[in-house]
């Protein structure tokens, strides 16, 4: 334990420093109305979701979570964080991810083992309920959300039905979790359709423009599980086999990192706001334990070095 006060204390808990340089891959067909990006989590993936004991449909599904975060977030200009969450009324009442400007990822799935019906679809574990995106850049700004209803079997389909209601231009998401012989991996592919004329052939009218985004839409339904999970078929291989014959090119990658944001100094915080009787009930042994939910790490408090919110009796 750290020999500084808790809130001052603001290092991290000894969990994985672990970076992924590679994450997410953007790229666009030239002079097309098609951009977009290919997510990779890599080792990331089985290190983030191996550190809750959830079951492997609960696991495919933060995985999922995770993956559609990294990729939504990197077509944002934003300084703070992007985050999905979703609530519902079925064993996975509430599916948090979120993703920082700089890559920080980090995810949670609270697990109701009472309500688990053996359901392996997202909506048959998140039941009823619904999904929210949210740009978060700082107290000082406005929250900008978005919410709708969950609709749609898959994780893909309920984020395609957001953006479908939303008034946005079209879109396609393909999504993928699950267990390989190198561990657990998640990954995403995310097509866009560009508005304007900016980077867009000008001999091709409106008709043309359809077309163009039909046929690339077409070519990413090809895109199988096996292929997103693949560790040896690189970003740039899997491209250029769903897209050769629209000439696609590759953008900068972008990195994705562990992005737990907790510390004694946060928990620290919100302990201090509680009175001492709370305090007190919340002790056990001398000590109060608070578990951050996206790493699993337990933080443990003396009890005595929390002095709490004064009262008007105290």
């Amino acid at each position: 334990m750290s020999e500084l006060p808790a809130f001052l204390d603001r290092t991290r808990p000894e969990v994985p420093d672990l970076a992924v340089p590679r994450g997410v891959t953007p790229f666009f067909l030239p002079r097309l109305p098609v951009r977009g990006r290919l997510v990779r989590l890599g080792p990331l993936a089985h290190t983030m979701l191996m550190r809750h004991d959830h079951t492997p449909p609960v696991r495919a599904l933060l995985g999922q979570a995770l993956a559609l975060a990294a990729g939504l977030s990197t077509a944002l200009k934003f300084s703070g964080s992007f985050s999905l969450q979703a609530k519902g009324d079925g064993a996975v009442p509430m599916l948090i991810a979120d993703c920082t400007e700089a890559g920080a990822l980090r995810g949670y799935a609270r697990y109701d083992a009472e309500k688990d019906n053996l359901a392996t679809s997202a909506r048959g574990l998140l039941g009823d309920g619904y999904l929210a995106f949210t740009v978060d850049q700082g107290p000082d700004t406005e929250r900008q959300q978005g919410i709708v209803s969950l609709e749609g079997e898959s994780l893909a389909e309920m984020a395609r039905h957001y953006f479908d209601t939303s008034e946005q231009l079209p879109g396609a998401i393909f999504l993928a979790a699950g267990e390989t012989p190198s561990g657990w991996r998640a990954s995403a592919l995310i097509l866009e359709r560009i508005a304007g004329a900016g980077g867009i052939d000008p001999s091709l009218n409106e008709t043309e423009q359809d077309e163009a985004w039909r046929t690339a839409h077409i070519l990413a339904m090809t895109i199988t599980e096996a292929e997103l999970l693949d560790d040896a078929l690189t970003p740039e291989r899997l491209l250029y086999r769903l897209f050769h014959g629209e000439g696609v090119a590759v953008d900068r990658p972008r990195p994705l990192a562990y992005g737990c944001r907790c510390s004694r100094a946060r928990l620290a915080d919100i302990l201090e706001g509680f009175d001492q009787d709370d305090l007190d009930h919340m002790s056990i042994d001398g000590d109060i334990v608070m578990t951050c939910e996206f790493c699993n790490f337990d933080f443990r408090f003396p009890r005595i070095s929390v002095q709490g919110r004064k009262t008007e009796e105290s």
